[in-house]
């Protein structure tokens, strides 16, 4: 599509990038000027933000602060800019495959392990060789640097752990006793005198820095610490274990939907622990109440070798590519309490209102779950259990902190006033013939009424009592169409004032301000239109589209393609517009900075 219309960048790919990608930056200024997107991303959109590709395939990788190393089956290791992903410089010193590398925390170092038998000391602030490491004779699968930086040690298929002196460049001690072929060799990030292995008969030892095993052994063929070193994670076949580090109690077992687990790591905040299976990269949550698999990432080609996190996750692969994984900010919606979450709406989207006076949208869902979302941030403010499942809310107002639903069931219509604790007023709508249609429901501005539209009569009833407070026996066809939701719909709220759109384009307008007296009728006035209309695309046409049009100059300001035109439900108001999809998904996008002067 890019290929064949690189316009399409501007006018979908742009205004529907992740809030913190690499091109909205790029392209804010351009971006303010056409549309602000303040919530929605598609359901593939910000997960992998960035994709960085290679010549040859990643075997390793490792990150710190701004910088990654990234290690190569020819032996090569190539530094390259966290933040640009652009290569700084290449170090040339290995003659095969690199399988481990691993950064010091002032990040002056550089340790590199390799299947030609040596382990290699870097100065990267030159890019130079510091100490060539020689003394196992088989590959070296895994190196780690003390936090102090004064030990590197290295683990290899030899059956044995080497400590190097950083200030001798020799090597102090060898650990050859009870261990297998070496997979994994960590100090604790916080503890210059622990070391723990894995080996390939899947056991977990932990060592002093004399070379003394200390403390019990475990199961496990591969393990990392968390950040701050509390807790260490290893990897059981088609299960990982979260440890306490001092007492080795399991604290959790994450368990994958079947895949063999070859490597895997904590998030920054310790809150996540992601692990690599085969070509699929699975995410849990760790810091709930009860830890569980939140998200299945299946985008890379072929094996990930190698897992790291750093301001996002990151992994390298078979498929000659390191992808960039923005995951955090796809787990959670911050409510209104503060530090509490609500995990994001799986179930269809049924309503979607807008409030853009008090910066609020709403939604609600088939699960009977409603919404408020505030439209600078596009984070929920407050999720709550509507009082019945699998309604179809008619209209929500926010008015002064108290949300009103209202909605209809067969014969009744149904108010919820948030300010009652949830309590409902069933109101039974007046006689009606079989065929009656009703086709709006709407909320006054000042939250106190809802007027009802059926096909033959407009109502309206008082929230606080459910009473009829007057009624009007209309004359002519009420009009309707898609293309009535850019004006609000067929029925038009204002305060105590309501207008009905007819077939012969005609409006007609009462004002039902006194209660118990006949609504008083109101001078025929065109509600005028926008200067901004949304147009709704047909579904089942190939040319489906959700567009934005300037009613004067007849301009195309925005419009979108493909899966994303087809919305459940929708809203516009001439500033923003709101699309609920039955896929879980709110999209909404803000026209202010582009209405014209």
């Amino acid at each position: 599509m890019v290929n064949k219309s690189p316009s399409h960048i501007y006018h979908s790919a742009l205004p529907l990038s992740p809030s913190k990608s690499w091109l909205r930056e790029c392209y804010s200024l351009e971006l303010s000027k056409v549309v602000k997107v303040v919530k929605g991303l598609p359901a593939e959109w910000g997960i992998c933000s960035r994709t960085v590709s290679f010549d040859q395939s990643p075997h390793v990788l490792t990150c710190l602060r701004d910088l990654i190393a990234v290690g190569f089956s020819s032996g090569k290791i190539t530094i390259l800019d966290a933040i640009t992903g652009i290569c700084k410089f290449v170090l040339s010193g290995h003659t095969e495959k690199v399988n481990s590398l691993t950064f010091s925390l002032d990040g002056t170092l550089l340790a590199s392990g390799s299947d030609d038998t040596t382990a290699i000391l870097w100065d990267i602030q030159t890019g130079g060789i510091v100490k060539t490491f020689h003394g196992h004779t088989s590959l070296v699968s895994s190196v780690s640097i003390s936090p102090d930086g004064a030990t590197v040690a290295s683990g290899a298929a030899d059956c044995t752990i080497r400590l190097w002196d950083t200030q001798t460049l020799e090597c102090c001690c060898v650990i050859d006793e009870d261990i297998n072929d070496i997979t994994t060799v960590t100090f604790s990030p916080t503890n210059s005198q622990l070391l723990i292995s894995a080996s390939n008969d899947s056991t977990i030892q932990q060592w002093d820095i004399n070379g003394h095993q200390i403390g019990p052994t475990y199961e496990g063929n591969y393990v990392g610490f968390s950040s701050d070193g509390a807790y260490f994670v290893s990897c059981e076949g088609v299960a990982a274990t979260v440890r306490s580090s001092g007492s080795g109690v399991v604290v959790t077992k994450l368990q994958t939907p079947g895949d063999y687990l070859r490597c895997c790591c904590f998030s920054l905040n310790g809150k996540l622990v992601a692990g690599a299976a085969s070509y699929a990269i699975h995410i849990w949550d760790i810091a709930s109440l009860e830890p569980h698999l939140v998200k299945t990432s299946i985008r890379h080609t072929n094996y990930i070798t190698s897992l790291t996190y750093s301001s996002s996750l990151i992994s390298c692969s078979g498929d000659q590519t390191m992808k960039f994984w923005q995951i955090d900010t796809l787990l959670m919606d911050l409510a209104a309490s503060g530090s509490e979450s609500a995990p994001l709406a799986l179930a269809s989207v049924q309503f979607v209102g807008l409030d853009t006076n008090n910066g609020v949208a709403i939604s609600t869902d088939s699960a009977g779950v409603v919404r408020t979302w505030d439209l600078s941030t596009g984070l929920c403010r407050a999720s709550f259990h509507a009082p019945t499942d699998g309604f179809v809310c008619g209209d929500a107002q926010l008015v002064n902190g108290r949300l009103t639903l209202v909605w209809l069931t067969h014969s009744k219509i149904c108010i919820w006033d948030s300010e009652k604790g949830g309590q409902t007023v069933d109101k039974k709508i007046v006689d009606k013939p079989a065929t009656t249609k009703y086709l709006g429901l709407k909320i006054s501005g000042d939250g106190s009424k809802v007027f009802l539209l059926e096909d033959e009569y407009i109502q309206a009833l008082s929230i606080q009592t459910g009473e009829a407070t007057g009624w009007v026996k209309l004359k002519g066809r009420v009009r309707l169409g898609s293309r009535m939701r850019s004006k609000g719909g067929s029925l038009v709220v204002d305060g105590s004032r309501a207008w009905v759109y007819f077939n012969d384009a005609e409006t007609m307008g009462w004002d039902f301000g006194v209660p118990g007296s006949i609504p008083i009728p109101l001078p025929n006035v065109s509600l005028g239109t926008h200067r901004l209309a949304f147009i709704e695309g047909t579904m089942g046409q190939s040319t489906c589209v959700l567009r934005v049009e300037d009613t004067v100059t007849k301009a195309k300001v925005f419009w979108l393609y493909g899966e994303y035109t087809t919305p459940s439900v929708v809203q516009w108001d001439g500033q923003c517009l709101i699309a609920g999809y039955n896929s879980g998904e709110i999209l909404i996008l803000d026209f202010k900075h582009v209405i014209p002067q």
